[in-house]
């Protein structure tokens, strides 16, 4: 079957600043970020999927440079357009400060670039400040918002990156904006594994499923599950699909950041197993039309 890998990074400390990639004393949700590779490319996700049909996939902004952001997308639109890559990365989210007065004119460098597809901007917000990328409830503020809309106007997705606790935010933020695209990362984050949270967690999918320009990429779960199996993760794949139904979910490895916790034919292989009683045309959806209808790839 084909597959479009909807959420991974590529990245290179030689070119970037990935500031986050040398904290040595920090703790992440995921682990430590000295434990990542310094460097992961097209021929690196190429040859970690070897036996699998993966024929797209989707890059996801990862702390290039906060000075110099549009020089991601640069760097990411010359690894496609090599003839070696074989397109990899075929869409690009790309990352803006919208909090920023001058952020129309970098949406507008970044849109310079044929592959661009999307912004993401942290916006994870939690108890554990260890677990947390926003400093600020970003969705509250007047100027954001006003600034989250600009996206519209250069067709342009958002990749939301929160925790269910922020849910409430988020439809606000997308019932104001229904010409937008706005597309959950991670499965909503489920780290909080005490019955209450779950609970939580799951209502508030359903909650925001009901926004019709929502889209969500179950991805990242070993972020929450390191020692995840088939059968640890499955009742969360299943959730996220019974929430937003086959037409509105699309699959992501996060790698290089799940390779922590596993290889990546593993992962594809547990999305396979999981989704094994679904019609085949439900798993062409979930593996791989989604993404390119949401995407644009």
């Amino acid at each position: 079957m084909k597959v479009i890998d909807t959420h991974h990074h590529f990245w290179s400390v030689k070119s970037g600043n990935y500031s986050w990639l040398n904290i040595n004393d920090l703790e992440t949700l995921w682990g430590c970020p000295l434990n990542l590779p310094r460097e992961f490319f097209p021929e690196d996700l190429i040859n970690a999927a070897e036996n699998l049909e993966l024929v797209k996939s989707v890059h996801v902004q990862c702390g290039y440079d906060p000075a110099r952001p549009a020089d991601e997308s640069k760097l990411l639109q010359e690894m496609a357009d090599n003839p070696d890559s074989r397109g990899f990365p075929h869409g690009i989210v790309a990352f803006a400060d919208l909090s920023q007065p001058d952020v129309d004119s970098l949406l507008s460098q970044h849109c310079e670039y044929k592959n661009v597809r999307g912004i993401r901007q942290l916006l994870d917000f939690h108890k554990n400040p260890n677990w947390s990328q926003a400093d600020r409830h970003f969705m509250r503020d007047e100027a954001w918002c006003k600034n989250f809309s600009l996206l519209e106007r250069y067709k342009l997705s958002f990749d939301l990156h929160i925790y269910h606790h922020q849910i409430d935010d988020a439809i606000s933020l997308a019932q104001a904006n229904p010409n937008i695209l706005v597309i959950l990362n991670h499965a909503g984050i489920p780290a909080d594994r005490d019955t209450e949270s779950i609970n939580a967690w799951r209502t508030a999918l359903h909650r925001f499923s009901e926004c019709d320009n929502v889209a969500a990429k179950i991805s990242g779960l070993g972020m929450c599950d390191r020692n995840w199996t088939v059968e640890s993760i499955r009742p969360f794949v299943v959730d996220v699909i019974e929430a937003f139904g086959v037409d509105r979910c699309m699959f992501g490895s996060n790698f290089p950041i799940d390779s922590l916790f596993s290889d990546y034919q593993t992962v594809w292989r547990a999305y396979d197993q999981i989704t094994a009683d679904l019609s085949d045309d439900e798993r062409v959806k979930l593996f791989h039309d989604n993404a390119e209808k949401y995407y644009r790839i």
